[in-house]
């Protein structure tokens, strides 16, 4: 073999433009020693590529954040609500959960008869120390028919008062509290008395300005007379009176306790007391509407347990909560009265008196009072003014 001539031959292959493209492990840049020389630390880690969220991922833990804080703050709320409906409960006068008649089952599906009271500071029996009540209010919960019954009881309306013969029917709050109320109510009418709301007029502005106020529907222009001057009697000389005109309008506390409790409109001389109570059912009924709206669910942590201050109830706070589902869920609204003719000072049943008892229950169609009549009793879709 000559010399220089190698063994094998080298046959040149693959493609002729390019190079193949080899495996070859990262590599990492030197660092540099003090004297200059590279200092080799051996390949670099391949980077691990970073996985952007999809849309999918942001909206599923957007829901999950989102129901989280809906639990925190219905947490929040209930807490504050049952503070408020505990401090109601103890503040309920003894004896009046023996005079109530025992509901068994839900109220979200039963039917309910609620006895609201109203309550004053500034009129008090001087002898027995006891609080005038100042308007009495039974309210049916019908859920099956998504229907409230408002009945107002006239406070003149003459009854038998049980241990004291005939009285006006407010006369039994101040001879007995609020269980000889509770019994001469359900001996009057005949309806089960399940539970008491008494409300404190002292605290009524409060609660409804603690509502951010309410909007309430005057079905006619009102002037009071000098009785309802909130001044003293030298200023009330000239005082023009209060004054609400048609429509809807927006009440604070203060005016909406005045609506409910003027006595004399000077621009209508039929107004009667019988008006009176009409104006104190939108009141009620505002304030329910109001209390179970989604703006009062918002603050419910913050105004919760103030909500319940001007009440004493015996009403637990999931009764409550199911009162307002029932309220919310409500399509429609009937307003009775409970009254009869004017005779000296006294109100005396009048024939429909039976009549509206059976509305009520919801056996008989509602019939408005008849024509012409102040105190007369009956039921109608609208205020009875």
């Amino acid at each position: 073999m000559p010399r220089g001539e190698k063994p094998y031959r080298v046959y040149r292959g693959g493609r002729v433009k390019g190079r193949v493209p080899l495996e070859t492990r990262p590599t990492r840049t030197p660092e540099r020693r003090p004297d200059g020389r590279a200092r080799y630390r051996g390949p670099e880690r391949p980077r691990r590529k970073t996985r952007r969220w999809g849309w999918g991922r942001i909206v599923l833990v957007g829901v999950i954040v989102l129901l989280v804080l809906i639990a925190l703050w219905g947490a929040l709320s209930y807490v504050a609500f049952a503070k408020g409906v505990h401090a109601a409960n103890e503040r309920l006068p003894k004896g009046v959960r023996a005079a109530l008649v025992k509901q068994d089952g839900l109220l979200l599906s039963k039917s309910t008869y609620i006895l609201v009271m109203g309550t004053d500071h500034a009129q008090t029996n001087a002898r027995s120390g006891l609080r005038h009540s100042d308007s009495m209010m039974v309210v049916r919960t019908d859920p099956k028919h998504h229907r409230l019954y408002y009945l107002s009881i006239l406070r003149d309306l003459r009854v038998e008062v049980p241990g004291y013969g005939t009285q006006k029917i407010n006369a039994a709050y101040q001879f007995g509290g609020a269980p000889l109320a509770i019994r001469t109510v359900r001996s009057v009418t005949g309806l089960p008395i399940n539970h008491v709301v008494l409300v404190d007029f002292a605290d009524f502005r409060k609660l409804i300005d603690d509502l951010g106020g309410i909007t309430v529907n005057v079905p006619e222009a009102i002037r009071s007379n000098k009785f309802d001057c909130p001044y003293k009697p030298s200023q009330c000389a000239r005082w023009p009176g209060w004054r609400f005109h048609k429509g809807p309008q927006h009440m604070n506390g203060q005016r909406a306790l005045v609506y409910s409790r003027i006595r004399e409109n000077l621009l209508n001389p039929s107004d009667s007391d019988a008006s009176r109570a009409g104006r104190q059912q939108q009141v009620v009924q505002a304030i329910m509407s109001k209390a179970s709206g989604p703006g009062t669910l918002i603050k419910m942590p913050f105004v919760g347990d103030n909500l319940m201050r001007p009440v004493a109830t015996d009403l637990s706070a999931w009764q409550l909560l199911q009162l307002g589902w029932v309220k919310f869920r409500s399509g429609s609204t009937i307003h009775c009265r409970l009254g009869g003719t004017a005779d000296g000072g006294y109100i005396l049943r009048d024939e429909e008196a039976a009549n509206v008892l059976l509305m009520v229950e919801g056996k008989s169609a509602p019939q408005p009072p008849a024509a012409g009549s102040l105190f007369g009793s009956g039921c109608s879709n609208k205020v009875l003014g």
